[in-house]
């Protein structure tokens, strides 16, 4: 039988469906992704907390979804976490029939057992014209009857901007990888996607990964790794202010070479959150997008070159690059608004991309930047 749903937006906005997820209420910001696949890597990307996620592409759930466990070097064999971080989905046709070579449930299962509510049948078309217009703005699902809300008003709402989603994904303690395989880096978990570790790993790195707020600057390493995460850069400012104690440090050290041969200064590279962070460290500002990059087919350019590539997005945040000092530049643009996608120093070994160059899923044509940060490790 049929349960029906509905969706309210904060501005009295409703969108009538059937709940084809946990039978429960929640709220969350409500955003769009433009993607055509990649839903279970999506609803386990931690930059997604506190958000109701919409997918403009129409079919949902037809090759199900993988195997949700863990696998022997401690990360997911499949997934960007350990679980579902999205505070719910709206699809507009759910397909209760599913076939993948590599399936082993339903999404609908998948979702219940994760008790993540889920709408189909809405207009996601309607839905994704009125964000795009509005901005993006907090929403209720309700699977289960609630008065209807005065306008602009939620049950136990808190805004999203107003929490620090980081604290809340990020781990608890030290959780090291590929331990004594290489050089050392240290990544920061503002809430890391599992395929950025397994990219590292794959290049023979040894990663120690530490929560967020914690002072890494006391630790032996030879490489900084700042991770994604969801929410506001500005609620981060003990990251960034360990973050300044870094680049500070480093750059007493002066330019000359290492005996390695690589540099005297530890590189530092940051991806999505982490390039606001470092941003942020370095003095320049960051604000709110009006409805964010979240796709599969951002086109970036590298700034000073003709070179443009299709990227994997997912923020709602990005830096004002007319703030950076005089000592840092814009690495890459987005094509289609401007916005930055990416700074670098120009004398030291530290840069940062807006997009995902790891994908998972999406496409692979920024991976070399993995290879960069190698590189600069000597």
């Amino acid at each position: 039988m049929k349960r029906a749903a509905r969706l309210i937006l904060e501005d009295g906005t409703v969108f009538l469906g059937w709940s084809f997820g946990y039978d429960a209420n929640t709220v969350g910001e409500v955003v769009f992704n433009t993607a055509m696949t990649g839903y279970p890597e999506s609803l386990t990307d931690p930059s997604y907390a506190g958000q109701i996620l919409v997918t403009t592409f129409p079919l949902i759930g037809n090759y199900g979804v993988p195997d949700t466990g863990m696998g022997a070097d401690g990360l997911p064999l499949f997934m960007e976490s350990e679980k579902i971080h999205v505070k719910a989905l709206v699809v507009a046709d759910y397909s209760e029939e599913f076939s993948h070579w590599n399936a082993r449930e339903s999404l609908a299962s998948w979702l219940k057992r994760e008790k993540i509510p889920a709408i189909t049948g809405i207009n996601t078309r309607q839905l994704t014209k009125v964000l795009r217009e509005h901005g993006v703005m907090m929403g209720r699902i309700e699977a289960q009857p609630l008065p209807f809300p005065k306008e602009g008003e939620f049950n136990d709402l808190q805004k999203y901007g107003s929490v620090n989603w980081v604290e809340k994904v990020s781990c608890r303690e030290f959780i090291t990888y590929n331990k004594g395989a290489g050089k050392r880096v240290v990544l920061v978990d503002c809430g890391v996607k599992a395929n950025i570790i397994r990219c590292l790993v794959r290049r023979g790195l040894e990663v120690i990964r530490v929560p967020w707020d914690y002072d890494f600057n006391q630790l032996s390493f030879e490489g900084l790794f700042l991770a994604n995460g969801p929410g506001d850069p500005e609620q981060c400012e003990a990251t960034v202010e360990h973050i300044r104690q870094f680049l500070k440090t480093e750059s007493a050290k002066g330019d000359g070479p290492s005996p390695a041969g690589g540099s005297a200064i530890r590189p530092c590279m940051g991806i999505c959150l982490g390039n606001q962070l470092l941003a942020r460290a370095v003095g320049a500002n960051t604000y709110k997008l009006k409805y964010g990059h979240r796709s599969h087919n951002q086109p970036v350019q590298r700034v000073g070159s003709t070179q443009c590539f299709i990227t994997s997005q997912n923020h709602g945040y990005a830096v004002d690059d007319k703030t950076l000092p005089a000592d840092w530049e814009p690495l890459f643009v987005n094509m289609n608004d401007g916005s930055n996608e990416g700074i670098r120093h120009k004398t030291n070994p530290w840069m940062s991309a807006q997009f995902h160059p790891e994908a998972c899923s999406g496409p692979t044509d920024t991976e070399w930047m993995f290879d960069e940060f190698v590189k600069m490790l000597g």
